[in-house]
């Protein structure tokens, strides 16, 4: 959040009590928020070794052929979740592209252009994000892309 005060983006931010990983749906469940407005991270790596985040709507998968042309690499692959921490610096279920330890190359769904606002996780299990998608992109450096499957 302190990233977001820097950008001067508006933004609110929602907690729920959490012990342990709760997924996307869940956590709309929790907080009675629209599954096509919840957001996701997902963390992959190419064929270059390079590491990449694709942000997605909770209730969608990511389409690795379409990820991967949308940041010109031949495959992705789903990073390890064991790996998750020192790629990004943050847990299973509190990931974000929006101050991760370095910057990595991220696609958000085209889908969040048709919504006012969306939800993302806010940094740490138990908190979320609400923000318009244009100034999610301007946080952390994304750039549009249709990378789920149809």
């Amino acid at each position: 959040m302190r990233i977001l005060d820097k950008l001067k983006i508006d933004y609110t931010h929602q907690s729920y009590e959490c012990h342990e990983f709760v997924d996307g749906l869940q956590t709309a469940d929790l907080l009675k928020l629209p599954y096509e407005q919840v957001y996701k991270t997902l963390v992959t790596e190419g064929k270059s070794k390079n590491y990449f985040v694709f942000v997605i709507p909770i209730d969608k998968e990511l389409d690795m052929k379409k990820a991967a042309k949308a940041v010109g690499e031949k495959a992705v692959a789903m990073i390890h979740l064991k790996d998750l921490t020192a790629i990004t610096g943050y847990v299973r279920g509190g990931c974000t592209a929006i101050g991760m330890k370095k910057q990595l190359k991220t696609v958000i769904n085209d889908t969040a252009k048709e919504l006012d606002t969306i939800y993302i996780s806010g940094g740490k299990i138990g908190l979320q994000i609400q923000l318009r998608p244009d100034d999610f992109c301007t946080a952390a450096a994304a750039v549009y892309g249709d990378i789920i499957t149809s």
